[in-house]
């Protein structure tokens, strides 16, 4: 798949990853995902972000984790 929607520019952002050339980074795309439950409130926030610069924004993140497993705990402690 091509990820023409991924851009960088030195002059822009510091040449993070960006959806299409906006000052919208892919980081900041995955944070948005995590923060807004509803994706509907989300497209109000930021009417410029469409279903493919989410997709793409989310390959391009998963492109950069390899494939090692990590060993996660089982339990958690709470503290109080």
């Amino acid at each position: 798949m091509s990820l023409n929607r991924i851009t960088s520019n030195p002059a822009r952002m510091n040449g993070q990853p960006c959806i299409r050339d906006l000052r919208l980074t892919v980081r900041r795309v995955i944070e948005l995902l995590a923060t807004y439950s509803d994706r509907e409130e989300l497209r109000r926030e930021f009417p410029e972000l469409e279903d493919e610069d989410i997709q793409q924004a989310l390959i391009y993140a998963s492109s950069y984790l390899d494939d090692r497993i990590i060993n996660l705990p089982t339990s958690y402690e709470t503290v109080a």
